[in-house]
């Protein structure tokens, strides 16, 4: 709980670092926070780290635990505790005290790790000594490094290098067991243990998966389809609302901005206030559910809207069928979610999609009096 309440206030300073395209710190009980864009911790003394941002750069020693999410993170300092790290690419060059938690693309180890290592990635490089047990899932791994305790590796093909060493059990996960070669300097036959891939989930249950780019690509995708399918349901149920508030986004989409923030903000306010009440802590999971179903139909809303605007732009004329509703929708949120991989200023317009299609949602809904059409 310390960790999740200590990362909620790292990604509040990386939302105000955001908006000031600067790094925002802070050290308070003696740990340090710190986020924004590109973010090198240097100064001395923290008892903790907690880093979230694009690019981190850890040079300084810490005296406990660090925690740190971000696209790139290169780690050079000492860490008395342990380390938990979520990111693109993870460059280990510091020692570590404790245990370390570690999920991405890339991850290199080069610094020892006194405690336990648990490592998900497509690309695991250990090239240095783990004082625990390991377990490692990636599709490459290459182990360059003793392990004193027991190991667990699932992977396509695993590369031991002349360091390479298991001082205690080693259990191979393959597709095929027996496909991978295991030198008797790392580990005598006695202690190698092989086993099925498809065995994997339930030795290893709620181990992080590994990031992959078939992964990603294959989620945004179905996103952008998951919006394309939406769509066409509203549009065959309601298609003459669906035009009216695609109309109304294209028409005044700042407008639609500023009301779909007003909404969102009523919302969630309600479950804060409800909250407040006591007895309404019955009512403040339906507030959330409303506040996340209102976000996701004012998403589709505006991304309908976006595509729609971008096939008027290139001469087409307004969808009139379900299927070209729903083609417009795909094309909106797959023009959207190309924007959005933009750091930071893609996100904001992506939010700006959703709040404009709440606030078209809303006016449609409550028809305030400054959004009433002229008798």
């Amino acid at each position: 709980m310390r960790i999740f309440i200590s990362l909620i206030l790292a990604l509040c300073l990386a939302g105000m670092a955001i908006a000031q395209d600067d790094t925002a710190s802070t050290r308070f009980g003696g740990d340090d926070y710190i986020a924004g864009s590109r973010v090198v911790h240097d100064t001395p003394g923290a008892d903790d780290l907690f880093a979230a941002g694009e690019s981190l750069s850890l040079e300084a020693d810490v005296t406990d635990s660090v925690v740190a999410f971000g696209r790139d993170v290169v780690m050079t300092g000492a860490m008395g505790g342990d380390i938990y790290s979520a990111a693109f690419e993870i460059t280990l060059q510091g020692p570590v005290g404790g245990d370390a938690m570690l999920a991405g693309y890339s991850v290199t180890i080069d610094s020892p790790i006194s405690g336990d290592l648990r490592a998900a990635a497509s690309e695991i490089n250990l090239a240095a000594p783990v004082g625990g047990s390991a377990i490692l899932l990636a599709s490459e791994v290459s182990l360059d490094g003793v392990i004193a305790g027991d190991a667990m590796i699932s992977a396509q093909t695993v590369d031991f290098g002349r360091g390479a060493e298991v001082a205690g059990t080693l259990i191979l996960y393959e597709e095929e067991p027996g496909t991978l070669d295991v030198p008797e300097r790392v580990a005598p036959d006695d202690r190698v243990l092989r086993r099925l891939q498809s065995d994997w989930d339930s030795d290893v249950p709620d181990f992080p998966t590994p990031v992959k780019p078939r992964n990603v690509v294959g989620g945004f995708l179905s996103g952008v389809l998951l919006v394309a399918l939406i769509a066409a349901l509203i549009a065959g149920l309601l298609p003459d609302q669906l035009a009216a508030m695609r109309r109304r986004v294209i028409d005044a989409p700042f407008g639609m901005l500023w009301l779909g923030f007003l909404t969102m903000s009523a919302i969630i306010g309600s479950a804060v206030l409800f909250a407040m009440t006591v007895i309404g802590l019955l009512v403040t999971p339906a507030s959330i559910f409303v506040a996340i179903l209102t976000g996701v139909l004012g998403y589709v809303i505006g991304a309908y809207a976006f595509g729609v605007g971008l096939m008027l732009a290139v001469g087409r004329d307004e969808p009139d069928s379900i299927g070209d509703r729903a083609l417009a929708a795909g094309i909106g949120a797959l023009a959207a979610g190309l924007i959005g991989l933009i750091p930071f200023l893609g996100w904001l317009f992506v939010l700006g999609v959703a709040l404009a299609g709440v606030g078209a949602l809303a006016a449609r809904l409550f028809r305030p009096a400054f959004f009433t059409e002229p008798a």
